[in-house]
């Protein structure tokens, strides 16, 4: 009754499941490893103390920036350079913009630092200039921006001296020195007052350290995948069932085994005639009327006297 898995047509059916199921719980098992490694990241996030309150290193030690560095305290000396204003950067539930100012250090790169915030819109609020000569900072160490990170404007067109996302790939057109591949944030108002009218920008969290949307969308992804196979078995199991009933109904003579075929052949070929004759009928000319027969006039009858000798 099942011969007919070894048929062609079943050797193309077959292979598609058998490549489409380990496929599918593949991808359903990947999907579900994102999010377990999302949920254990959140876990030792919030296990371990605040990055802010553990004692500040050189830069250079909490260098490159990874989910065990982002958010400590780094230290650098230099002298500051180039400014830009940040613009579209919300804080406390209002729209304003950062201003950072690269810090040039004696290796000869320069670090960004965003030395506050300010509300209201760039190039149209005053903007406390930076403290001259050669300062010490101490900062929240943070990754360089990317298009997936909040606030950043990657679409462009911003005036001069304004920038859309902090990182070195972009600040590198700007200047023509080395920038490095992290900025900090200062998590208290500048001494001397030079940076009083400005608010700290809080450190944020790095990416891929918490439940977000993106983590429970690996879940879904999870159980897409997994249904995808389920459907995919389903499906196989539906079309053996349907084969093997029409072979054992053949096998008992209750169904031709070319039937079907000749039953659609024969309501193909009806539908045709049909349509023939309906074509047919609608293109024949009207045939003209037939001529009224003519009343023929009776023989007048012999008259008597006619008749008589």
């Amino acid at each position: 009754m099942y011969r007919f898995l070894l048929t062609p047509r079943w050797w193309g059916i077959n292979l598609f499941v058998v490549l489409a199921i380990p496929f599918c719980v593949f991808m359903g098992t990947w999907q579900l490893g994102r999010f377990e490694d999302r949920v254990q990241s959140h876990e030792q996030a919030t296990k371990q103390p605040d990055p802010s309150t553990r004692a500040a290193e050189p830069l250079d030690e909490l260098l490159p920036v990874d989910k065990v560095t982002s958010g400590r305290p780094a230290i650098a000396t230099g002298t500051y350079a180039d400014q830009f204003l940040v613009p579209g950067r919300e804080l406390d539930d209002r729209q304003g913009f950062y201003v950072l100012n690269l810090l040039r250090t004696d290796s000869g790169k320069a670090l960004p630092v965003v030395r506050g915030w300010l509300p209201g819109t760039a190039g149209s609020v005053p903007v406390p200039a930076a403290p001259e000569g050669e300062v010490t900072v101490t900062g929240d160490l943070q990754a360089s921006e990317n298009v997936n990170s909040n606030g950043v404007n990657s679409r462009g067109g911003l005036p001069e001296g304004q920038l859309g996302m902090i990182s070195a790939a972009t600040l590198v057109n700007l200047v023509d020195y080395d920038v490095y591949d992290a900025w900090v944030t200062l998590p208290e108002t500048e001494a001397g007052g030079t940076g009083g009218a400005m608010k700290p920008v809080p450190a944020a969290a790095p990416q891929g350290s918490g439940l977000d949307l993106k983590a429970f969308q690996n879940l879904g992804y999870t159980g897409e995948w997994f249904v995808f196979a389920g459907f995919v078995l389903f499906m196989w199991f539906r079309l053996v069932r349907r084969e093997a009933e029409t072979a054992r109904d053949v096998a008992l003579g209750l169904v031709a085994e070319d039937a079907s075929a000749e039953s659609a052949d024969a309501e193909s070929a009806g539908a045709d005639a049909g349509a023939s004759e309906r074509l047919d009928s609608s293109e024949a000319p009207e045939s003209p009327e037939a001529p009224k027969p003519t009343e023929t006039v009776p023989a007048a009858e012999p008259s008597e006297t006619a008749n008589r000798p």
